[in-house]
């Protein structure tokens, strides 16, 4: 099987690939025709292609994600590579082929980052803060297992929330031990807190998120696992005006820091700085080595990298 990173201009091209996504769009021309708009995938990368002459039963069968068999040739198409589809099935039981070995994941097993997670709160001393996460951990379910952490910004693979989660833990640990001052139950319990609610604010199988959900509109994240903080102090007969119950909630609420990146206040406690930092810091180098794990063997400067002010970035000789 070819993979899509080694595709190149020119290739005729069959084979099986995940149907990452698939919208149907009209054409320019008089009158407009439909065609189906599609992003192909493999645990290499993805890529843009299009079906022309995609019928009427087409647009009834292809959804993603699911995997398909398709034949047709990689194309340049303002100088970057798009695949143009001639044929297209979905995948058969008897291809032998099953779509979980064509999705990008975490390259640390999903049951080994929620242990580590579980074993970061279990260090947090502060029994409040534990309750708190406990309760968010029973809300979440199995869902850590394999959601990922965005759409497409960063950490957008199977158990890439987790993976997130866990990176950036591992980073707290050094911060705390070169920065001493800083309330270490505090900064866990907020960074294993941060994103929990994703898992109810995006639609996600597979680890691609096909939708945001209703709530996910109209809330969002950082809102929904504050809200999961009020939730669980007022079950378990906490203060809501305690100082801990107050600066947690700080915490999720300013880890975007500015209003338009969806913080409704900015960080005020230095663990909250830290705090955006850290995932600053852990979602921009994800975003750089995704970008660089995906680009075609032939290349040597990514595509623009929306996370990272659509900026593109060079592969080094010796990477």
């Amino acid at each position: 099987m070819t993979l899509i990173q080694s595709f190149t201009e020119g290739q005729e091209i069959t084979g099986f690939y995940l149907l990452k996504s698939s919208t149907i769009k009209q054409t320019n021309a008089t009158p407009p025709k439909d065609y189906l708009d599609i992003i192909l995938s493999d645990t290499s990368g993805e890529i843009s292609a299009k079906y022309w002459d995609a019928s009427a039963a087409d647009k009834e069968t292809f959804f993603a994600p699911m995997l398909v068999k398709v034949r047709g040739v990689v194309q340049l198409y303002r100088e970057r590579l798009q695949f143009k589809v001639n044929k297209i099935r979905p995948a058969a039981e008897e291809d032998g082929y099953h779509i979980t070995d064509f999705v990008r994941s975490a390259p640390v097993p999903p049951n080994d980052l929620v242990y580590a997670i579980k074993t970061a709160a279990s260090t947090i001393q502060d029994t409040d803060m534990q309750v708190i996460i406990d309760h968010c951990f029973g809300k979440v379910g199995d869902k850590l297992l394999h959601y990922p952490a965005a759409k497409g910004m960063h950490h957008a693979f199977y158990a890439g929330l987790a993976y997130h989660m866990t990176r950036m833990l591992e980073l707290a640990e050094f911060v705390c031990m070169q920065r001493p001052f800083l309330n270490r139950d505090l900064l866990v319990a907020g960074i294993i807190l941060h994103d929990i609610a994703k898992t109810e604010e995006l639609t996600a199988e597979l680890g691609i998120v096909s939708e945001y959900s209703f709530t996910g509109k109209l809330l969002g994240h950082i809102p929904l696992a504050a809200s999961w903080v009020t939730e669980a102090a007022t079950q378990y007969g906490m203060d809501l005006n305690s100082e801990k119950i107050v600066l947690l909630q700080h915490m999720i609420l300013a880890h975007h820091n500015l209003p338009e990146w969806g913080s409704t206040v900015q960080p005020q406690i230095p663990e909250a700085l830290a705090l955006h930092l850290i995932d600053q810091m852990d979602a921009k180098l994800q975003a750089a080595e995704d970008a660089l794990a995906t680009m075609p063997a032939n290349e040597d400067w990514t595509a623009p990298v929306r996370a990272l002010e659509n900026k593109s970035f060079y592969r080094a000789k010796g990477n």
